[in-house]
């Protein structure tokens, strides 16, 4: 009985044996590698120190160069850095970025970031900084990030003297003197920057630290800091950072992605046509992109007046922006036809038959084309050539096993 126990055993083992082998011959395993860790050794803090970089996808590709957001607290916050510009699909939302993440850990991290924050802002600013440019194309353009402890210790950066940084989020802490604002007020040289700051009134360590914040700079920070507070309640000490730094670098690029709307009356109440001009010029100044509206925003405002049945700005929009309508997108069955079935419903009955006649020409075995030709030609009192539409429709329908004959044959029908 024994031997007959090992033997089933010994099978066992042999077919799991077996079915690894097979997995390992059919199957490729590749490393899933997020960026690089850099270790050199610092002067600053005397040890060995490590890093974390991700470049974006397009860098190896080209020769622009790009902003830097260093992430204080590596360990953690890194990975939602990368994941936030995968996620947003960069650069739409957000330009894409190279992401510096600083690895730290407890007990060293509250030491440097507290008692010895004048060491890791040498270590940062006289050592990492110029590695970063030196090895990398960087424009130049830096944020920081810090949560916690580390965002005490960034918070120098927002009144830095040097103006190293151009954007600084803080989340779950943070604290500035009026000594810091003071003397940054007195640059004659300042230009603009942008601080971030979130909490939750959950987080009982740290919201009176941000509130203190937030009322100091309402009182004595100049016009070149545009800032902004968010309290997000629902959240915790320990759950707020990825949100908070997603925020941040949306308040930090507010005008980098293209405009979109809820409403044609949010269009009307920002400034119609006049501020979306301004909006990408000024967004053009900053950023260094094409001062013309973009496709998508075009695309948006058409689709939004057609959405909401809004025919003043749906033929405003099809006129200002005449161009958009020659790409691609719209060189289809579905978007012509709806064009022309919009124009009449609306009684605009030459706009609607210029786009049936056109789009026939493209797609002449479209039913559903010469069915909303067929009802232009009824709308102008031209019944004969409706009912030559008509007959076509349906004589594609059945060619092609419409699922709508029933209804072009409805449509007939009425006529006689």
């Amino acid at each position: 009985m024994k031997a007959f126990v090992s033997l089933i055993s010994l099978s066992m083992l042999l077919m799991c044996s077996f079915q690894v082998t097979a997995f390992t011959e059919q199957h490729k395993s590749v490393p899933n590698v997020l960026g690089e860790i850099i270790t050199m050794p610092s002067k600053a803090l005397s040890q060995d120190r490590s890093i974390q970089v991700y470049l974006p996808a397009s860098y190896h590709d080209s020769s622009k160069e790009y902003p830097v957001l260093y992430v204080l607290d590596g360990q953690w916050h890194f990975i939602n850095a990368v994941a936030i510009q995968k996620s947003v699909k960069a650069p739409g939302t957000l330009p894409e970025m190279i992401v510096v993440g600083f690895v730290n850990s407890n007990p060293l991290r509250r030491k440097l970031f507290g008692g010895e924050k004048d060491k890791f802002k040498r270590y940062l600013t006289d050592e990492v900084l110029p590695f970063v440019d030196a090895q990398y194309r960087t424009s130049k353009e830096r944020i920081i990030f810090g949560w916690e402890m580390s965002a005490f210790f960034a918070s120098f950066a927002v009144f830095d003297q040097e103006q190293l940084f151009d954007g600084v989020i803080l989340t779950n802490g943070g604290e500035i003197s009026e000594q810091e604002i003071a003397q940054f007020n007195q640059l004659k040289n300042k230009r603009e920057h942008y601080l971030y700051i979130a909490n939750s009134i959950k987080d009982i360590y740290t919201i009176n630290y941000s509130d203190a914040l937030s009322k100091i700079l309402t009182e004595k920070a100049d016009k070149t800091l545009h800032w902004n507070y968010e309290k997000f309640n629902d959240e915790t000490h320990q759950t707020l950072p990825y949100i908070a730094m997603y925020q941040g670098l949306k308040h930090y690029y507010h005008n980098f992605s293209t405009l979109s709307f809820s409403n044609i009356n949010e269009f009307e109440t920002l400034g119609g046509m006049a501020y979306l001009t301004d909006y990408f010029v000024k967004r053009s100044k900053r950023f260094g992109v094409s001062p013309n509206i973009p496709n998508g925003t075009k695309n948006h405002l058409i689709w939004l007046s057609w959405k909401q049945d809004n025919y003043e700005y749906f033929d405003k929009f099809m006129v200002a922006f005449s161009d958009v309508l020659l790409t691609k997108r719209y060189d289809s069955i579905f978007w012509q036809n709806n064009f022309g079935r919009f124009y009449l419903k609306h009684k605009n009955l030459n706009a609607a038959k210029h786009y049936f006649d056109k789009a026939i020409i493209k797609f002449p075995d479209s039913a559903l084309l010469h069915q909303g030709l067929a009802k232009v030609y009824l709308a102008k009192g031209e019944a004969d050539f409706a009912r030559q539409s008509f007959s076509q429709a349906i004589i594609l329908a059945k060619a092609s096993n419409d699922i709508k004959l029933s209804e072009y044959k409805a449509d007939l029908a009425k006529m006689k």
